[in-house]
């Protein structure tokens, strides 16, 4: 035995519980085949007696463990962190996320804590490395939350920590409840420079709803503008947490990660230790693979669950046999078997997108569940937008790609909608302006599609005479004047947290959108939070934009949708040569609707073709005509070969060619070209 191993001191020692080899360093050695370290050696691959091996079978593995002289802390974290396969106790557990306003560090403090345990190798390492899609790389948003499981040494017992990132984007807080519901406590990342934003308190009162343990922690503190002190009073003022044992940190530069992971051990709970129970899994997201089908990711929250088990989805009623099961670290890793408290992936070959939602509960075919998880609570679309195909004949690919995609965002709905200048397409609700725009830039980019998007409108409810009342996103849907009796709008409650310097513009800017002021309130002596009730039809344009205009971008908001209330809103016809145009067809509020007619009458001016007769544009309310263009027609010179004689002979000539265009206006259709179409939906969104 000492011919085959160096004269280092060794350890062997049979591993009943699997705790004791973490705080050393695996012995590595070479055999025939010049393989590389391992952390496991099985001991009947070394060169010893044949009384002392030991086989292959016995449950008791025995590990030999060297440890090495100069080996750090951070060096043990990375050595250990490729062995984050292996088991440990449910009390060693840690579930938890990363909630922070838009901008405040969360995806670089997930790289850092990442890089830090050794879940991820140096060489691999990328900005970003959670944010998978080419988008949110882009953009420098998270859009997608992703979970990701490390493993680290806390007082010589590892640990496992299940670390899910998510979006900080209020349009994305969808996705932080379905996060934070499979979790048992956050990270609350507060930039020191910026202070609390309106994402954050959103993001607290989510986390508080779910009864999580959470850690402010301060990021950025590295910057010349930081300001540490200010934000933690400005923490426990505002949000009402006790920052005494708050962490001051730099992601970036890797100041404080290791008292973060500590944090994280010592006071995050740890999951219920319910393995003995029927299973029971909870779907927190899931996406499309072309070649493995509908790939699941969960949190077990009671029982276990195996390679091989029947599986049984109890909202959809389906079931399946679990091909693959893993852990997500980041990459998929197969194991054989997940226990209570654990986050992994499944793979079942499931071919429809409809049988695993996100939100149902899984359990076992032989051995159900007698009640299924409370799931999450529905999203509620605020934005709608009409998506139609350039290409006519790719309608039936946008319908499979918004199912695909629906799948990976439970936020979107959709249903079909015809057009009459556009054919076949969807009517789409979103959760916001971003969430459109992301939407339909991944439709673009993942499935190849080539789209027009509709002006953003909101659902307004109707009353109608008879009693009845119709909820209606689309203009052309809505009730005949004589028919309805009122017509309600969606109002949002809207919280603006500014500098002190900006407050006037940006009343000025609610006060522009039909806003009614409730309250104003300083949150520090630089900062104040401005509270309006405003329709969402206001908001539902360029408010975000000229917020962040109006206050050099120091400005955030945050809104919640309060309920209906009853506004003088009027349905704005489009006339072209006297025939509706019902794809420009706007609904909008009394005072507004000479502005938006005006401008849309020319703006069709300029992008129709002229014809051989007069075109007459018009902007109506009912029968009454608001604003009017008129397009002139094109003449042929028939007064050309008149070289002389009398003016009756030139009338008569004038004459013949008006009856003519009177005739060809009676009977010519005007088509409006794709173009402009697209034009004047731009030009709605910046008006409306």
């Amino acid at each position: 035995m000492a011919a085959g191993i160096s004269s280092r001191a060794l350890l062997l020692s049979i591993n009943n519980t699997q705790q004791q080899h973490h705080c050393c360093q695996t012995f590595s050695f070479r055999t025939r085949r010049r393989s590389r370290s391992r952390s496991s050696l099985d001991l009947s691959a070394l060169p010893l007696p044949l009384s002392t091996r030991l086989p292959l079978s016995q449950p008791a593995k025995l590990r030999v463990l060297c440890q090495s002289p100069g080996l750090s802390g951070p060096d043990l974290a990375v050595q250990d962190g490729q062995d984050r396969l292996l088991k440990v106790p449910v009390s060693n557990i840690r579930n938890f996320s990363i909630i922070a306003h838009i901008d405040h560090g969360k995806s670089t403090l997930a790289d850092k804590l990442l890089q830090v345990t050794g879940t991820v190798q140096k060489r691999e390492m990328k900005e970003q490395f959670l944010d998978n899609m080419d988008l949110e790389r882009e953009r420098g948003i998270t859009i997608k939350l992703q979970a990701a499981r490390m493993r680290y040494i806390f007082k010589s017992e590892p640990y496992c920590l299940n670390l899910i990132d998510t979006p900080g984007h209020v349009d994305f807080s969808y996705e932080v409840s379905r996060s934070l519901a499979a979790c048992e406590g956050a990270l609350l990342v507060v930039d020191a420079s910026q202070g609390v934003e309106a994402q954050t308190l959103a993001n607290v009162y989510l986390a508080l709803e779910n009864n999580l343990e959470i850690i402010p922690v301060l990021n950025k503190i590295d910057l010349p503008g930081a300001e540490p002190d200010r934000v933690v009073r400005e923490i426990e003022e505002v949000v009402g947490l006790d920052c005494s044992s708050a962490i001051f940190c730099s992601a970036k530069e890797g100041i404080g990660i290791t008292e973060i992971l500590n944090a994280i051990v010592e006071r995050i709970p740890p999951p219920k230790d319910t393995a003995e129970r029927p299973l029971r899994a909870l779907i927190f997201d899931s996406y499309y693979d072309p070649y493995r089908g509908v790939i699941v990711y969960f949190r077990v929250i009671d029982g276990t669950v195996k390679k091989g088990d029947r599986i049984y989805f109890m909202a959809s009623g389906k079931d399946y046999f679990a091909d693959e099961i893993g852990v997500l670290s980041p990459n998929q890793l197969q194991v054989g078997k997940l226990f209570a408290g654990e986050v992994g992936y499944l793979s079942a070959s499931i071919r429809s997108v409809a049988d695993a939602r996100v939100g149902d509960t899984i359990t076992h075919y032989s051995r159900k569940a007698e009640k299924s998880l409370p799931g999450y609570e529905e999203a509620t679309p605020m934005v709608f937008c009409g998506l139609f195909p350039v290409d006519a004949d790719q309608f039936p690919e946008l319908r499979d790609a918004l199912e695909k995609l629906q799948l990976n965002d439970a936020a979107l709905k959709f249903e079909p909608e015809t057009s009459s200048a556009m054919g076949f397409g969807f009517r789409c609700g979103f959760l916001g302006l971003l969430h459109m725009e992301i939407v339909q830039e991944r439709l673009e980019r993942e499935y190849n599609l080539n789209l027009i998007t509709t002006a953003p409108s909101v659902v307004y409810r109707v009353n109608c005479v008879n009693g009845d009342t119709v909820e209606c996103s689309n203009p052309c849907l809505l009730p005949e004047p004589g028919k309805r009796r009122s017509i309600e709008e969606p109002y949002v409650k809207i919280e603006m947290l500014t500098p002190k310097d900006y407050i006037g513009p940006l009343m000025e800017l609610a006060q522009d959108r039909r806003g009614v002021f409730k309250e104003m309130k300083y949150i520090t002596e630089d900062r104040a939070s401005i509270t309006y009730e405003l329709p969402l039809a206001e908001m539902v344009g360029d408010f975000f934009d000229q917020l962040k205009s109006r206050s050099k971008g120091y400005a955030s908001m945050e809104y919640t949708f309060i309920g209906y209330k009853e506004s003088e809103l009027l349905k704005l016809d489009i006339q072209i040569n006297g025939d509706h145009v019902e794809p420009l067809a706007t609904i909008v509020h009394r005072d507004k609707a000479y502005a938006v007619g005006r401008a849309l009458t020319q703006k069709l001016k300029e992008l129709i073709p002229r014809q051989m007769f007069k075109i007459p544009i018009q902007a109506c309310i009912g029968a009454k005509v608001i604003a009017s263009e008129s397009l002139s027609a094109i003449r042929k010179d028939v007064l050309s070969k008149c070289y002389g004689g009398d003016i009756t002979r030139k009338k008569k000539l004038l004459k013949k060619q008006a009856e003519g265009k009177k005739r060809m206006k009676a009977i010519g259709k005007v088509d409006v070209p794709q173009e402009a179409f697209m034009a004047v939906l731009k030009l709605e969104k910046e008006v409306l």
